[in-house]
């Protein structure tokens, strides 16, 4: 365990820094000239490994043409089991309950709609109201296409103070008539880590399906979904896992539910000995692959490969060690430095229940968040008032983190803040 009796002060972040055992892997990124990156946990950066994978995958396109379906054994016709292979430690579970496919939100859609089996008696959906809105989207899209009213069919868990979801409400509507819950493993705002091995439990004991939301844990947090047994989960891979923007997503499915008539059927997730065959009958693969529909995007899984095997190298309890240490440090520079400033944060301080980001909060956070990228930082803002701040275990270091204090004192202190407007754009 790293020594948490933190100091202030740019020298003990640099002692900090001489000490990290994961240093050597940030000159494996392409960093930012001149800027210090806290957004990794809505898009990683770009390592040298990802790029190779990428430009060895466009060699083979440019080297084989259609070839490329049958070099080294078939290797990338079946690309979504190279990568399984490589993901499975992270949720430990087998490969082959382990899919590469589409996006997250249409891979949401294959997973509710290949498992969602209402009855006049057993028909709801339980969610939340803090997940990131296309589950939602996702799970009212589901409910139309059954033709089953959205305000009766979809059971939501409201949150009690806008931060955090109490478990013990989740397991509270698990009634019979719920069906399937979809949940986040980790909060996109707040940084709360939920225990899912708890809410799997429980929801098995009334006969529920449920599945998780890993887009915000996957690469930070390990998951041992050997003991938890969720139904399915879902992620993408362009946040912690560094696979590039818009990166093929992940899926797993249990291991149950193999030979299962997906909801979304398409030829890709038929069996590789009748594929080619072009029969009009769908036989579907007996593993998660099943879940696939048309071809494999292989320029969007390419850098995933380059990633998993840095994340390999590192050791995924080395990564979440120094994740959580960092913004524990974090933490207590706000609390030593910034209080007197308004700024505070609502993502659990406790290590078993809090993901790989902090969640800032200040009155005026979305004109601070311009700030800071006006000083060469860059953050992640969420309505209403939350800046989230993701020091990467991989390639963030203390140095830069003492610095990011340095730079949000100084933005209230002086208030620069005020140079900016509070008018909302497109994307930030």
């Amino acid at each position: 365990m790293l020594d948490r009796n933190f100091k202030l002060g740019m020298d003990y972040a640099l002692e900090l820094d001489l000490k990290d055992p994961l240093k050597k892997f940030r000159s494996r990124f392409y960093m930012l000239e001149n800027k210090i990156y806290m957004d990794g946990n809505s898009l990683g950066l770009c390592s040298k490994d990802a790029l190779d994978s990428l430009n060895n995958m466009v060699d083979q396109w440019k080297n084989h043409a259609i070839g490329i379906w049958n070099v080294e054994d078939s290797r990338y016709f079946r690309y979504s089991d190279v990568l399984a292979e490589l993901l499975a430690p992270h949720i430990n579970a087998s490969p082959e309950e382990i899919c590469i496919t589409g996006t997250t939100t249409s891979t949401i859609h294959q997973t509710i709609s290949t498992l969602y089996k209402p009855t006049d008696k057993k028909y709801k959906i339980l969610v939340d109201d803090l997940n990131f809105p296309t589950d939602r989207y996702a799970v009212d899209s589901i409910v139309r296409l059954k033709g089953l009213e959205i305000e009766d069919t979809v059971k939501v868990v409201k949150s009690q103070d806008g931060k955090f979801i109490d478990e013990n409400k989740v397991i509270e509507a698990m009634t019979d008539d719920v069906a399937l819950i979809l949940l986040p493993a980790v909060l996109y705002r707040s940084s709360q880590l939920l225990d899912m091995k708890k809410l799997t439990d429980a929801a098995h004991k009334k006969g529920i399906i449920i599945g998780w939301d890993l887009c915000h844990s996957i690469g930070s947090v390990p998951h041992d979904f050997e003991n938890i047994q969720p139904d399915f989960a879902v992620w993408c891979n362009y946040k912690y896992l560094s696979a590039g923007p818009g990166a093929t997503a992940g899926v797993y499915l249990n291991k149950k539910y193999f030979g299962t008539v997906p909801g979304l059927t398409g030829w890709f997730g038929n069996k590789d000995e009748t594929q080619f065959l072009l029969r009009h009958t769908y036989e579907p693969e007996l593993n998660a692959t099943s879940l696939q529909t048309g071809t494999p995007n292989l320029l969007s899984m390419a850098p995933l490969e380059g990633s998993l095997k840095i994340y390999k190298e590192a050791g995924l309890d080395n990564l979440r060690e120094k994740s959580l240490h960092i913004t524990a440090y974090l933490m207590y520079l706000i609390d030593e430095r910034l209080v007197k400033y308004r700024y505070s944060y609502v993502n659990p301080t406790d290590d078993h229940m809090r993901g790989g980001h902090v969640s800032l909060v200040h009155d005026e956070a979305y004109r601070i968040s311009f700030a800071l990228k006006a000083k060469n930082i860059v953050p992640d803002y969420r309505e209403p008032n939350v800046i989230r701040l993701a020091p990467i275990a991989l390639y963030n270091t203390y140095e830069e983190v003492h610095t990011l204090v340095d730079v949000l004192e100084s933005i209230v202190a002086t208030k620069f803040y005020e140079e900016f407007s509070e008018e909302r754009i497109l994307v930030y």
